[in-house]
């Protein structure tokens, strides 16, 4: 026996400790495509398979490090790829469910496994064997006849390696080690307190004049809620599914401002403050950049993207900010002069105002409002809808499933098949709010796509949302913009469900920042097409189909205050820049940091003491540190992408195979310049974007 198969049958014989109590997270599962066994899957279960599992992985980077043979592609390279199977699948279990249905329990283990993860990725990131054997591939690695999968496998995990610290000296790494741990440990910190603060907030109301204003299905769900939560009245929450129609239709300003106010201090003070930790992350960032030789974290996290540096990104997002800025203004000065000539007696609108008055002026200007569309707009209608765009253009099918386990009762699977009836996918969805579920929509997998021992893996991929749940008679009908929400988190299914290739590293959404939300945002367009609204959109009462005029509202009002939301997306990119730029912390507390940084862009009054960066998941939390701006990158990718199949027809079928086998299938095995160049024939034109907006002729 060689040294290679002794470890790893030390591995085999501790994981078979653990499977006498027979954990589904150490087995292979017997569900249909070798689906997570939920109805099996215990908390329990999770401590004991991350244990067994690591020291699995283990023996396996142990194994290739001690392979007597010379280094080569299949027995370094590729063996790496495959080593830790186990670990991925149950951390990919485990982390997909703290999202959308965690408890107490979940969130304990998961403070527990992140030093375990991070002391994990140290132990390859920075084995010095296994660094060597990749060095010596990668040094001759033009004459070892790689095809572009190949090579690109192998380059990449030799720059993981550098980045990640293989060559930084003992003692350094010792420290790389200690602050990446911190780090795990203090985003897990960040996110927990977002959850909690967010459902810590309730707004019950008992007088029912102050539901003024509110349509009937907000009441209904702000008495459900009270119910739920053994409230007398009506109950309203930060959840946007409570928290979004409430600050668009109360007429009661002071409890608006209440919610807003709630809402802007999430985290900011209290028993879940999370001010200290967005410095202590802060300051993480900036010596791990330091220690690996980068000037400020933002130039760490953008080499590796399609945008390459710091400059190319603060040129981008003030190239769009300041063209759009009196744009915005305009837009908000517009809302303005309706409110003032409507009843509002201020002499400025403040932020718990624009989301009402707004509203407000988009009915009267454009005769159209969400309670009007919302009929039309049933989910299940939305969903054969979306599944019928995938058919229409990628010939795919869906059927769901009744002997798939799920992990909560609302969620559907679906069988995703190929035009010649071949299995592409189980598609996963998880569409009602609770409070075990972080707000907002968001595509995750449970497996990605790969060949391993020549048999294909496909993928396993949820989409999670946070729409209105059904409510007495009424089913959930939601809004156009929770629908377009349903588009992009859809189009991100679709880039994983469609992936080809060998190695799942570099498959379905495996591709930069700047480049994963393309597929997601392209798909928003097809919202607002009156063909493709036409061919679903029945009032689910009388299944009359909508009427020609308020498609022709909803178009018309495509870019209501087009300019506005740009300024505020690019505010958010802005200051995601701002933090991650610094080479020291700035003095004063973080509202003071945020606040300042924005006031030269601001189009709203700034109001004391209410911030986002400390809920700002996206980048303390989630993976968009320095890569905010990747949505308004994308969106210039799709606005000229979409312009071709608005040149060619939208349902046009050699736009969408081409779209499909030069994008969706691609992953991130070649450059994402080179991939958006063989689909659209030229580098995008950021133009695409402004015309798109109606911001220039």
């Amino acid at each position: 026996m060689n040294k290679k198969t002794l470890i790893a049958g030390v591995a085999l014989a501790f994981i078979s400790s653990c499977s006498n109590m027979e954990n589904p997270l150490l087995m292979e599962s017997s569900a249909p495509y070798g689906a997570p066994q939920f109805d099996k899957i215990r908390n329990e279960h999770y401590m004991p398979a991350f244990e067994a599992a690591i020291a699995e992985a283990k023996a396996e980077i142990d194994a290739i490090v001690a392979n007597p043979q010379e280094p080569d592609f299949e027995n370094t390279i590729e063996a790496m790829e495959q080593a830790g199977q186990t670990l991925s699948r149950g951390a990919g279990i485990f982390y997909n469910l703290m999202e959308a249905n965690t408890d107490d329990q979940m969130q304990q283990i998961a403070e527990e496994v992140s030093p375990m993860l991070t002391e994990y990725s140290m132990y390859v990131s920075l084995n010095d064997g296994l660094f060597e054997r990749v060095k010596k591939v990668y040094a001759k690695r033009e004459s070892l006849g790689l095809d572009k999968d190949q090579m690109t496998l192998l380059e990449d995990n030799y720059k993981g390696f550098v980045r990640g610290g293989a060559n930084l000296s003992a003692e350094d790494k010792a420290v790389y080690s200690k602050l990446s741990e911190e780090l795990s440990l203090s985003t897990l910190a960040f996110s927990k307190n977002v959850l909690a603060a967010t459902n810590a907030y309730v707004l019950n109301v008992k007088d029912s004049a102050d539901l003024a204003g509110l349509p009937e299905y907000v009441k209904t769900m702000g008495a459900e809620t009270a119910a739920e939560k053994g409230l007398e009245g009506w109950a309203f929450t930060l959840d946007y599914p409570s928290y979004g129609p409430f600050m668009k239709f109360s007429t009661v300003r002071e409890l608006r401002k209440d919610m807003w106010t709630a809402y802007n201090t999430r985290a900011v003070g209290g028993e879940f403050d999370n001010s200290d930790i967005v410095k202590k992350i802060v300051s993480l960032r900036m010596q791990i950049a330091d220690i690996l030789g980068y000037e400020t974290y933002a130039d760490y996290a953008l080499e590796e993207r399609m945008a390459k540096d710091r400059r190319t990104v603060d040129n981008f997002i003030m190239d769009l900010l300041r063209p759009s800025l009196p744009f915005a203004k305009k837009d908000v000065e517009d809302v303005y002069r309706y409110a003032a000539a409507n009843g509002f007696e201020g002499t400025e609108l403040m932020p718990w105002d624009f989301s009402f008055w707004s509203e407000r002026y988009q009915e009267a200007e454009y005769a159209i409002n969400e309670e009007q569309l919302k009929p039309y707009f049933q989910l299940e209608s939305c969903i054969d809808a979306v599944f019928g765009l995938a058919n229409r253009l990628y010939g795919i099918n869906f059927k769901e499933l009744d002997n798939v386990p799920v992990y909560h009762e609302d969620v559907k699977v679906y069988d995703v098949t190929d035009a010649d009836g071949g299995h592409l996918a189980l598609f996963y969805a998880d569409f009602f709010p609770r409070a075990s579920k972080r707000g907002g929509a968001w595509m995750t997998e449970f497996r990605g796509q790969s060949i391993r021992d020549g048999k294909e893996y496909r993928p396993l991929v949820s989409i999670v949302c946070n729409f209105t749940k059904p409510s007495g008679d009424a089913p959930s009908l939601i809004t156009h913009s929770e629908f377009t929400t349903f588009l992009h988190e859809f189009g991100h299914a679709l880039h994983g469900m469609l992936a080809k290739g060998r190695y799942e590293s570099l498959t379905g959404t495996n591709v930069s920042r700047d480049f994963v939300e393309l597929p997601s945002q392209i798909m928003e367009n097809w919202g607002y097409e009156p063909e493709y609204l036409n061919s679903f959109a029945k009032h689910y009462q009388t299944g009359e189909p909508i009427p020609s005029e308020l498609i022709e509202k909803i178009v018309a009002a495509k870019n209501y205050l087009a300019a506005y939301s740009q300024v505020r997306q690019l505010h958010f990119a802005y200051l995601d820049m701002a933090w991650h730029s610094l080479t020291e912390l700035p003095d004063g507390d973080v509202i003071a940091f945020e606040q300042k940084t924005l006031a030269p862009y601001a189009v709203m009054p700034s109001v004391a003491g209410t911030g986002f960066s400390p809920s700002f998941s996206h980048i303390f939390a989630g993976g968009y540190s320095a890569g905010y701006y990747s949505y308004k990158w994308a969106e210039v990718l799709e606005a000229d992408a979409f312009s071709l199949f608005k040149e060619k027809g939208i349902f046009n079928k050699e736009v969408a195979d081409s779209f499909r086998k030069n994008i969706l299938e691609k992953g991130g095995a070649e450059d994402e310049t080179v991939i958006y160049r063989n689909f659209r024939g030229h580098d995008p034109e950021p133009e695409a974007l402004m015309k798109k907006l109606g911001l220039v002729k």
